[in-house]
């Protein structure tokens, strides 16, 4: 199937592929595109200069800075940035908390926080998962007991992404532990990470990276105005929240410009620089990743062109599902096509290509990509539930 865009949606994929390519800085997209580590800076130069053109927060209401943009749109502008090896706004900020304060929180929680959140003036952390809940969430212990004006929380949180850099972090907690259900005593609170009592401690991923944290909370005094919605309400927010999540863990961009890349050094891979895509296993491989890559793109589009008013599509479960397994697959080819150079960490890897180098951190560190944004057994069983019936 060939997709073909309108004459004016494909006037304005050129339009965001201009401004993505002249307005962001090369240095900044260059380490994007080598897959380097890119800075804290970095990523808050290009969310600002992207809010400063009215292109950060497209999906939220146009009084916080949306944009009304049909969600073809919206899927068009998402695309073009990570073609053109823009960092994505962080998610944290533009795609979770700030839609829920958008759609649940008070006017004085509006104002105070969403221009910062846009503008990236707060990095926001999530403080979702548990040592004991995280996909089954409805089990997390932390807990919120309310003292006049103010909660105070007591607990746990981990794998808590970039939280080395957070400046608040959104925390479902338990506030009600006679709740007739679980889900029913939970809320969401917005927390001061420079609060006393919040100690973050880093995680040392598989790949060597400290990506990833856990967060305590030892006493810790939250304003009773730092409640979102209502008390009792949370576990309606964060369903909210990871149905948004899981349309943006389906790259399908990315993983376009990865498996093109697989391609790309595939073809000189091979004994004396010659080109393994003569070789059928190699080449059906490729062919396959090919067709899976297709079907997921036309999920992503059907996603977009069916979602109700904003609501997550349900499909939006198999977009995570298919996306991640996808993303895993890629990073596996390109682990076999560098062969023992993959094997080379560390000090020595001067002398081999920047591909083959990061090869195999990459593919480890994506292993975790089926596990956050609730694990790909729990999107088996939400598909299982929602969209086949059963």
């Amino acid at each position: 199937m060939k997709l073909q865009l309108s004459e004016q949606d494909a006037a304005f994929r050129e339009e965001m592929r201009e401004f993505f390519t002249t307005q962001v800085p090369s240095e900044i997209r260059e380490s994007v595109a080598e897959g380097r580590e890119y800075t804290k800076d970095q990523i808050v130069r290009s969310q600002q200069i992207l809010n400063a053109a009215g292109l950060a927060v497209p999906a939220w209401p146009v009084e916080w800075g949306g944009r009304d943009w049909s969600p073809l749109r919206r899927h068009i502008w998402l695309e073009e940035m990570r073609f053109a090896h823009v960092p994505i706004p962080l998610s944290f900020n533009t795609s979770m908390i700030g839609p829920v304060i958008a759609t649940f929180g008070s006017q004085e929680l509006k104002e105070r926080f969403l221009p910062a959140t846009a503008n990236l003036d707060i990095w926001w952390s999530q403080g979702f998962s548990e040592p004991d809940a995280g996909s089954d969430l409805a089990s997390l212990r932390t807990t919120a007991v309310r003292e006049g004006d103010e909660y105070v929380v007591e607990g746990q949180k981990t794998w808590t992404t970039l939280g080395q850099y957070g400046d608040w972090i959104f925390t479902l907690v338990r506030t009600d532990p006679n709740a007739p259900k679980r889900q029913m005593g939970i809320s969401l609170l917005l927390i001061d990470m420079s609060s006393p009592g919040v100690t973050v401690r880093p995680i040392e991923l598989i790949d060597g990276s400290v990506e990833v944290n856990e967060v305590w909370f030892d006493q810790v005094r939250v304003p009773a105005e730092n409640l979102v919605g209502e008390e009792g309400k949370g576990w309606t927010y964060a369903k909210f929240l990871l149905g948004n999540e899981r349309v943006g863990v389906a790259p399908v961009a990315s993983i376009k410009r990865s498996l093109a890349e697989a391609k790309k050094v595939a073809a000189t891979a091979g004994p004396g620089g010659s080109s393994l895509l003569e070789n059928p296993l190699v080449s059906t491989r490729i062919a396959e990743l090919e067709n899976q890559l297709l079907a997921l793109e036309l999920t992503a589009l059907r996603v977009v062109a069916n979602s109700d008013e904003g609501k997550p599509h349900p499909a939006s479960s198999v977009l995570k599902l298919n996306g991640t397994e996808l993303q895993q697959a890629v990073t596996e080819l390109v682990v076999d096509l560098a062969g023992p150079a993959a094997l080379s960490r560390g000090g020595g890897t001067e002398h081999l290509p920047h591909w083959a180098a990061h090869a195999s951190p990459r593919y480890l560190n994506l292993r975790k990509a089926s596990i956050y944004g609730g694990s790909n057994e729990i999107q088996r069983t939400i598909i299982a539930g929602t969209i086949l019936g059963l």
